[in-house]
């Protein structure tokens, strides 16, 4: 018996008709759905990012009321260390947007303690307050 070789197994032409091999890659179809998979999460994170600047931005917003109340807190205190009870308000230019500030100051039990509560605005938006401090002034309170 003879062993066969290699050669001796290919086709011969005739014998079987030449097939076809199918292309290796991505139909159009594939492509496409993949493009609208691509883009729909793309558009997702632009979302999000935008979310974030717009969120950065308020939290700069609030930051700086919450500065400004303290600012005008430290200045009620250290214009009058004993304020007269009632409400004062005012505006002023901090960083790089106006701002409207209201101080109540009341009564506490102790005759000799006032309450000041300060409460921060911005110039466009009066009803809403970014920024709410509270403290004490009096003169059982001056070192």
């Amino acid at each position: 018996m003879a062993k066969s070789s290699p050669a001796a197994s290919t086709i011969v032409a005739g014998d079987r008709r030449p097939t076809r091999q199918r292309a290796r890659g991505f139909t159009l179809l594939e492509v496409l759905i993949g493009l609208v998979v691509l883009s729909l999460a793309l558009l997702a994170l632009t979302r999000t990012a935008a979310l974030q600047v717009d969120s950065l931005g308020q939290l700069r917003d609030r930051k700086m009321a919450g500065w400004l109340a303290q600012d005008v807190l430290a200045e009620t205190r250290i214009g009058n260390p004993f304020p007269p009870v009632g409400k004062s308000d005012g505006t002023r230019r901090f960083g790089s947007a106006d701002w409207r500030w209201e101080v109540i100051v009341q009564p506490t039990q102790v005759a000799t303690i006032r309450r000041i509560d300060v409460r921060v605005f911005t110039d466009a938006d009066r009803d809403t307050p970014l920024a709410q401090l509270s403290g004490l002034a009096g003169e059982d309170l001056v070192p």
